[in-house]
C-alpha cells in the first residue's frame, strides 16, 4: 500500500503529482509560509521595478549630460545658456550650473565685484554647487537602500520559510506516524519553494544594486568634475574683474 502511495505522488500525470505544482504548494502551505512567499514575491516585483526605472533614468541622464556639456563648452554665452535653462533645470548637471549662475548673477546685480568680496563669493558658489549636487544625488539614490536590504535579507526570509516548512513536515510525520514520501514531500516542497523565492528576490537585487551604484558613482564624479571646472571659470572672471 505504501508503495502505491509513493508511485501516485511521483508518477507524471497523476492527480497527486499535480498537487505538487507551485500554486498547489502555495495554497496548501501554512499561513506563515504563505506570508513569507507573498512578501518575497512583492519584494521581487518592487526590486525589478526599481532596477528598470534606475537603469532607464541613468541612460536618460547620460544623454542629457552630453547634450548640456556640448552647449556649455560650445563657446556661447553662459548667460544665454542660463536664460534657456531658466529656473527649471531638467537634469542634475543643469541644476548645478543654474545654482552657481544664480549666485553669480545675484552678486553682479550689486555692482562690480571687488577683490575684497571675491573670495567670499567663491566660497558661496562652491557651497551652493555642492549642496545642489548632494541634493540631486540623494534623489538619484532613492530606493537604493531597499535594493540593498532585499539583497541581504531575502535569503534569510526564505530560510525562515524553509525552516517553518520542515517543521510542518516533522509535525505531519509525528501525527501520521509515517515517514513515506506522501507525508514528507509536501512540507519539503513548500520549504524549498520559500528558499527559491528568497533567492529569486535577492540575486537581482544584489546585481542591480552593484550595477546602479557603479553608474551613480561615475555620474557623481562627472558632476564633481563639472562643478570644479565651472568654479574655476567663475573664479577667473572674478580675477579679471569682469562684471
Amino acid at each position: 500500500m505504501e508503495q502505491t502511495v509513493i508511485d501516485a505522488v511521483t508518477l507524471p500525470g497523476s492527480k497527486e503529482a499535480a498537487d505538487l505544482s507551485i500554486m498547489s504548494l502555495f495554497w496548501r502551505a501554512h499561513w506563515v509560509v504563505k506570508a513569507v512567499m507573498v512578501a518575497l514575491i512583492a519584494a521581487s516585483v518592487w526590486t525589478w521595478a526599481i532596477i528598470i526605472e534606475k537603469i532607464l533614468r541613468m541612460r536618460n541622464l547620460e544623454k542629457r549630460a552630453f547634450k548640456f556639456e556640448d552647449a556649455f563648452w560650445s563657446g556661447g554665452s553662459l548667460d544665454d545658456l542660463y536664460e534657456r535653462i531658466g529656473q527649471n533645470p531638467h537634469d542634475p548637471m543643469a541644476a548645478v550650473f543654474s545654482s552657481a549662475m544664480r549666485e553669480w548673477r545675484r552678486a553682479l546685480s550689486k555692482g562690480k565685484i571687488e577683490q575684497a568680496v571675491a573670495e567670499a563669493l567663491r566660497e558661496r558658489i562652491d557651497r551652493v554647487m555642492q549642496v545642489t549636487l548632494g541634493r540631486e544625488m540623494e534623489r538619484l539614490e532613492r530606493y537604493m537602500t531597499f535594493l540593498a536590504s532585499v539583497g541581504s535579507t531575502a535569503p534569510f526570509v526564505g530560510l525562515f520559510g524553509t525552516v517553518w516548512g520542515i517543521m510542518n513536515s516533522f509535525q505531519a510525520i509525528a501525527v501520521t506516524k509515517q515517514t513515506s514520501l506522501a507525508v514528507v514531500a509536501p512540507g519539503i516542497a513548500e520549504a524549498l519553494l520559500a528558499t527559491a523565492l528568497g533567492l529569486v528576490a535577492a540575486i537581482p537585487a544584489v546585481v542591480g544594486y552593484n550595477k546602479i551604484t557603479s553608474e551613480l558613482g561615475t555620474y557623481g564624479s562627472r558632476l564633481e568634475a563639472f562643478a570644479g571646472e565651472f568654479s574655476a571659470i567663475l573664479s577667473r572672471r572674478m580675477d579679471e574683474g569682469k562684471s
